[in-house]
């Protein structure tokens, strides 16, 4: 039987998700953030967020990926990341690139290495503009060419696949190039936004199967979530085999509510809040992460993708079954027999 990681959690996340700010100056149609946004809790203050990182630097976080909304346009933002700075903690930062300046771009340039990940949904207007915006995709270009322009060295252009733009990845993977950046492959799930577009922007079978081919292909694209549930064993070494959250990773809302990650960010899975009680307390004795750290997906151990993707995304499942302890309905072996998939 393969051992369970989740028996022997480790005493802080490597990573977290902030997302920083509710604010946004676009609409995305599978926005994650939409239902946090729509309930408007408001922000912590610089004070209140200068004493996360405190902490988060006392337990050894490795990195923080800053979301939001847009975290560019909170006022103090740019405090926020020196401070984490100066505090020895590595960020990334995600925006949809229509705020971006020369200004801007100086500042980041001048704190590197901050990474960048600018979402784009497209390898043109018609694709990506349908999702985030008329109008948007020229907007996010410009601020992708400024970052070409200025030879910032550490950012990936981010796409969302879904039934829409899946056909677009290799054009998309060239696009990326051009620039200089690396392609990253987000996986879409319905969460946020993504609950009332579910229907219209997930993959078919034969679509999942192909983007699990895709990746086999392409070793150097990016993907930085679940799809070790797609994974091909040809990219088993490259990442993950099994969720993360509330084992490696968790997120932190706006407000402070702490979840087990940003897909999860629900009102059953709120697992504490950051203003109420330390963030290591919460990561280490939150009921909600001890579930997290407890499920077995036991339909599939007789699995022969079991070792690769302990039964995917809790997230996906939990939304769509209404329970985290059932297999990720994505699942390429959902999609396939083994007799069909190497």
């Amino acid at each position: 039987m393969p051992p369970r990681l989740s028996n022997t959690p480790l005493r802080a996340p490597v990573n977290v998700t902030w997302e920083i700010t509710e604010a946004c100056n676009l609409r995305c149609s599978h926005c994650l953030s939409a239902e946090l946004r729509a309930q408007r809790r408001g922000e912590l203050d610089l004070a209140q967020c200068r004493t996360v990182i405190d902490e988060l630097a006392t337990m050894e976080v490795f990195q923080v990926n800053f979301g939001g909304g847009e975290p560019f346009l909170r006022d103090d933002f740019l405090d926020i990341l020196r401070y984490a700075h100066a505090q020895g903690i590595t960020t990334c930062v995600s925006t949809n690139g229509t705020v971006l300046s020369d200004a801007l771009v100086d500042e980041l340039l001048r704190m590197a290495p901050v990474y960048l990940q600018v979402s784009l949904d497209g390898a043109c207007p018609e694709t990506n503009d349908a999702i985030r915006g008329r109008g948007t995709f020229h907007r996010i270009l410009a601020g992708i060419e400024l970052l070409a322009e200025r030879r910032y060295p550490d950012f990936s252009l981010n796409m969302v696949v879904t039934r829409p733009n899946v056909g677009e990845i290799a054009e998309f993977d060239r696009l990326a190039r051009r620039y200089g950046a690396k392609t990253r492959l987000s996986r879409f799930r319905p969460s946020g936004g993504g609950c009332n577009t579910w229907e219209d922007y997930h993959l078919t079978r034969s679509q999942l199967v192909e983007l699990s081919s895709f990746l086999g292909e392409h070793q150097e694209i990016l993907t930085g979530d679940s799809f070790f549930a797609l994974t091909p064993d040809s990219r088993r070494a490259l990442g993950l085999n099994m969720c993360g959250a509330a084992k490696m990773t968790c997120a932190v809302a706006p407000d402070g509510g702490v979840y087990p990650c940003a897909f999860l960010s629900d009102p059953a899975f709120l697992a504490g809040d950051v203003t109420a009680e330390p963030l290591a307390a919460i990561f280490e004795s939150s009921p909600v992460f001890k579930r997290f750290r407890e499920i077995e997906i036991e339909s599939c151990r007789s699995c022969d993708r079991f070792s690769i993707c302990q039964g995917g995304c809790p997230a996906v499942a939990y939304f769509l079954t209404d329970s985290v302890g059932r297999p990720d309905p994505e699942c390429l072996r959902a999609a396939v027999p083994a007799k069909e998939v190497a």
